[in-house]
């Protein structure tokens, strides 16, 4: 079976922050490259895309980007992605659960419309494609790719996406918040015996009681999903700004002791599935 290749380029919600307390983990906000074979998958449109464009210097870009929502935090990358300066660049954007009056591209026309960002998207040279499917939907984007999507907890309502190729699984899902003693049936499916569970663990268990309702979760409750999912690993994402490597190098030990299965996103971490 073919190996499937997923890099971290941004690791981080709500807000950069960059400075030397944060280095080892970054401080990007959302975006995950991976790779089936020779396609490109991208999901999230944080910061972390404007180094994933840098490292693509070259390379005639061919690409899917997968959004999970349209908050600010994932998706103010996309105007400093250099590929879509590039005329042969080719870049699918997709993304369910806008307001119903909104389609994908009206969002970026307003994100990048004057004055919040000069010139719009009459600036990129590349050939975008902007893509609205219904949540829930099972998407075909190639052959022998498959991606089933399921709504996520999140205010303005998010997706969660569950990528399968050549027999592998990668379950991506943030930003959404748990309810307490019960484990989201819809996170459960996309996990399910999923060779990496990508999961929305902003908060400790002890930070989330005054964070309630701001639509994120635990790397405790991520630890539970992931062993009732059958998933192989979990990968902690989507680090509170405040934690700074100190408190995520104390989470990596709490995690990896409750859970061998564990790991925590940094920028940099690349895996190759399955793994071994």
């Amino acid at each position: 079976m073919a190996d499937l290749l997923v890099r971290f380029w941004g690791v981080r919600g709500s807000a950069v922050c960059p400075g030397p307390a944060t280095v080892r983990y970054g401080g990007n906000t959302a975006c995950v490259e991976v790779r089936c074979g020779e396609r490109l998958i991208i999901f999230d449109a944080g910061s972390g895309l404007r180094p994933l464009g840098n490292a693509l210097a070259g390379e005639l870009v061919d690409a899917d980007l997968f959004l999970t929502h349209c908050h600010l935090d994932h998706v103010w990358g996309l105007p400093f992605f250099e590929p879509c300066y590039v005329p042969d660049t080719r870049l699918r954007l997709w993304a369910g659960n806008l307001l119903p009056d909104l389609t994908l591209y009206e969002v970026f026309a307003r994100l990048l419309g004057e004055p919040l960002f000069p010139g719009g998207l009459d600036l990129f040279k590349a050939r975008l494609e902007f893509r609205d499917f219904v949540c829930g939907q099972t998407l075909h984007p190639h052959p022998g790719l498959t991606l089933r999507t399921g709504p996520l907890n999140h205010p303005n309502q998010a997706t969660g996406y569950r990528l399968e190729y050549a027999g592998h699984a990668v379950a991506y899902i943030t930003d959404t918040e748990h309810v307490a003693g019960a484990l989201d049936d819809n996170v459960l499916a996309l996990a399910h015996g999923a060779d990496l569970m990508i999961y929305d663990c902003t908060y400790t268990e002890e930070e989330y009681p005054p964070n309630a309702g701001r639509g994120h979760s635990t790397w405790q409750q991520g630890v539970r999903l992931a062993e009732a999912a059958g998933a192989k690993r979990l990968a902690i994402f989507h680090h509170d700004p405040a934690h700074d490597d100190a408190v995520l190098d104390r989470i990596t030990r709490e995690a990896e002791a409750a859970w061998p299965g564990a790991i925590i996103a940094a920028e940099g971490l690349t895996l190759r599935l399955p793994l071994r």
